[in-house]
């Protein structure tokens, strides 16, 4: 029973980490050569909003499910809305020759919060799946889905700082679009 517990934590976390993982490969190709301390930031700060997104999911249904339930039709339109805003703005900027080698510039915490926001708020729905747990489970499961978008973050920022560096000049335009994509996505599939 644990083992199963466990192994469906794990691959939960996969699946809701796949768009963390995508914005991550975003942000290296965006700023290969991002300082150490923002190569740390981007993946911690997905990882806190996957599991911090299925707490506030477990929390709400187990106190206010009706009106969590009202809500959870506008995720896929809050998801596209702020994928649509950075993936534009990183088009218009790389358009406009504004690529910027420096992450601060390219990064700043309002979109690191702003992405963070977009790729896990499909993960309040799982606090729908989890809503039986017990809460010592229900945290045992969001660590563990945390964990698993850490680690998938930190492959995808790898994977585009390192094709980054073979992509400067183009990176804020493919970004974007790669971003935009996400939000259709996530919208299309909900």
């Amino acid at each position: 029973m644990l083992i199963s517990f466990i192994i469906n934590s794990i691959l939960l976390g996969v699946g809701l980490a796949m768009d963390a993982f995508s914005v991550s490969v975003v942000n290296g190709l965006n700023a290969p050569k991002m300082s150490r301390a923002m190569r740390l930031a981007i993946p911690l700060a997905f990882a806190g909003f996957q599991f911090l997104m299925p707490m506030i999911g477990w929390l709400c249904v187990r106190s206010i499910a009706e009106v969590f339930t009202s809500f959870q039709k506008a995720i896929p339109w809050i998801a596209l809305a702020l994928l649509l805003f950075i993936g534009g703005k990183m088009i218009v900027e790389g358009i406009r020759g504004g690529e910027a080698e420096d992450t601060e510039t390219v990064l700043k915490p309002g979109i690191l919060l702003m992405q963070g926001v977009a790729t896990s708020i499909d993960a309040l729905s799982v606090g729908f799946t989890i809503a039986g747990y017990n809460v010592v489970r229900a945290l045992a499961a969001g660590l563990i889905i945390g964990v698993v978008t850490l680690v998938i973050s930190c492959i995808g920022l790898h994977i585009g700082r390192r094709f980054g560096t073979r992509l400067i000049g183009k990176s804020s335009i493919l970004g974007g679009l790669i971003l935009i994509g996400i939000g259709i996505e996530i919208f299309i599939t909900a």
